[in-house]
Parts: C-alpha cells; sequence; structure tokens
C-alpha cells in the first residue's frame, strides 16, 4: 500500500532542477534557429562593439593594439557631450510620453464601435508601415519656408505672420523632429494598447456599471489597471526605438551645424562619418547601450508594470 503522504510530497529542489534541464533540452532544437539568428544579428555585433571600444583603432581601420579606457576617455571629454545627453533624455521621456498619452486616447476612439471603424484603424496605421525616412523626407519638404506646404497652411491660418525655418536651428529642428517621431511611434503604441482594452471582460465593466461607478472611476480604476500589461510592451518598446533613433534626426536636423540638436545616437554617427573614429564611436555604442539598460531595470523595478497580472 502507497503511503499517501509520500505520494503526495512536493518534488525536492534536485528533482525540480532535473525536470527543467529535460525540459529545456527538449526544447533546444526548436529553439536553436532563433538562437543562432539572435547569436548573428545580436549578439556577435554587441561583442565585436565591446572589443572595439578597448582597441586604438586608426582612421583607415587599421588595429594598432589594446587601447584601454582611452576611448571612453575621449567620449567623456568631448565638450558638447552634456547638451547631448539632454537631448537624449528629453527626446526620449518626450517622445514616449507624448506617444502613449495620445495613444491613450486614440485606442479608446478606436474601441468604440462607429460606422468605417476599419478604414480609420488601417488609416492609423499608415505612418507606422511607411518608411521613417520617406516620412521624414515629406515633412521636411512641408517645414520648408518658401515651398513647404505646412509653413503655408500656418501661414494662412494666421498662426504665423510669416514662413519660419523649422529646421534651420537647433531647438527648433529638434523640436520638429520629435514631433514626427510621436507622429511615427502612435500608430503601433495604440494598437498595442488597443489590443490591450479588447482583453477587458465584459462582465466586469457591467459589474462596476451596476455598482454606480462612473465612467471615469470606471475607466482609471477597473479598465487602466488591466492595460497595465499592454503599457509595459508599448512603453518599453518605444524606449527602446526612441533612443536608438537615427533617421528622423539624421534626416530633419543633419544639415544643422553644431552638435545642439544631436542625441548620443546621432552623435555616434557623426564621430565615424566626420572623425572616423571607430573605436570612440565604439565606446560611445557601448554607453548607449549600458544607459538603455539602466532605464529599462528601473523602469521595471520601479513602475512594475506587471504587479496586477
Amino acid at each position: 500500500m502507497i503511503d499517501p503522504t509520500v505520494a503526495t510530497a512536493p518534488p525536492t529542489k534536485a528533482r525540480r532542477r532535473k525536470v527543467t534541464r529535460e525540459s529545456t533540452l527538449q526544447a533546444l532544437p526548436w529553439l536553436a534557429p532563433a538562437l543562432l539568428l539572435i547569436g548573428g544579428v545580436v549578439v556577435y555585433p554587441a561583442g565585436y562593439m565591446f572589443y572595439t571600444s578597448f582597441r586604438d583603432i586608426s582612421r583607415f581601420g587599421t588595429d594598432l593594439g589594446w587601447a584601454g579606457w582611452d576611448n571612453y576617455g575621449k567620449v567623456f571629454a568631448l565638450g558638447h557631450l552634456p547638451r547631448v545627453f539632454l537631448n537624449t533624455g528629453v527626446w526620449v521621456v518626450g517622445v514616449v510620453l507624448v506617444s502613449v498619452l495620445v495613444s491613450l486616447v486614440l485606442a479608446q476612439f478606436l474601441n468604440k464601435t462607429f460606422p468605417g471603424r476599419t478604414v480609420v484603424r488601417l488609416a492609423v496605421i499608415v505612418p507606422w508601415a511607411a518608411s521613417v525616412v520617406m516620412t521624414s523626407t515629406i515633412f521636411v519638404y512641408g517645414l520648408d519656408p518658401f515651398y513647404g506646404v505646412i509653413n503655408q497652411f500656418l501661414v494662412d491660418t494666421g498662426v504665423m505672420a510669416q514662413p519660419y525655418g523649422f529646421l534651420k536651428n537647433p531647438v527648433s529642428g529638434f523640436l520638429s523632429s520629435a514631433a514626427v517621431a510621436v507622429f511615427v511611434s502612435v500608430p503601433f503604441t495604440t494598437f498595442v494598447i488597443l489590443a490591450g482594452l479588447q482583453t477587458v471582460p465584459g462582465d466586469v465593466l457591467e459589474a462596476a456599471q451596476i455598482d454606480g461607478a462612473t465612467k471615469p472611476q470606471t475607466y482609471w480604476r477597473v479598465v487602466f489597471p488591466m492595460l497595465r500589461p499592454a503599457l509595459a510592451v508599448a512603453a518599453l518598446i518605444n524606449v527602446i526605438n526612441v533612443f536608438n533613433s537615427l533617421p528622423i534626426l539624421r534626416t530633419m536636423t543633419g544639415a544643422i551645424p553644431g552638435y545642439d540638436a544631436d542625441t548620443t545616437t546621432t552623435l555616434t554617427f557623426k564621430i565615424i562619418q566626420g572623425d572616423r573614429q571607430i573605436d570612440t564611436a565604439s565606446a560611445l555604442s557601448v554607453i548607449n547601450f549600458l544607459v538603455v539598460l539602466i532605464v529599462i531595470a528601473f523602469y521595471l523595478r520601479i513602475v512594475r508594470p506587471m504587479r496586477e497580472v
């Protein structure tokens, strides 16, 4: 006769480790193609970037040997680095925050039933599906002070007395680029939040209505907490994409002299293309990478977006 206390005893740590190891080995053949792709596209370039940041690379690409921390010293010695870091912080926080706020409103609207909703949803996704360089170029022409339709519209509606060169100075060029980044980021963020809205059970909303909750109370106390996983995905992906965004700023502010409209990403490419300092650019890329990891870690630690799940 089997002792029931023995039959129902929880597995030991050794047994759990063995089961986990066996499950991992069984799944490995199915994961191998994805792991190889990640290794070739992500791990190897990142590892080579770390390696290059500690090498002395000539302007012609010749490896002259070990450089230690000299490349990092050159990065922190750049006089314009504080302004670039400030721009990067404003760029990431501003674009992501505005994108999420606009997307929350837009997703709530697209979740309603109305005639032509499918067409509107397809129209919303166009800026995200289109080429970022193409979208940025359209805005470059639209903001031109001589023949730009956006400039002319602002003049015709009385917003401005005369055309203005938005992309001729760092501040207005940077803010214009941020507006385009929001325009490009909103579709993806909206559809992620919309997917989260459609997972909210209808009976929960009915129960809140029966309990006498107003629509704002229902949204903030019932719906919004359930959107936490969707918001987590949208915010994290936006932080990564916006932090590493290059095409918009390069297209719209690349002709502005100096570094007042640069982020760390655009500065990296200026160092590569202008100064031909691949080793210094690699060091800045490593710093960029570590900053992204720290930002994401703090976000997950402080906000704890999955705690309601």
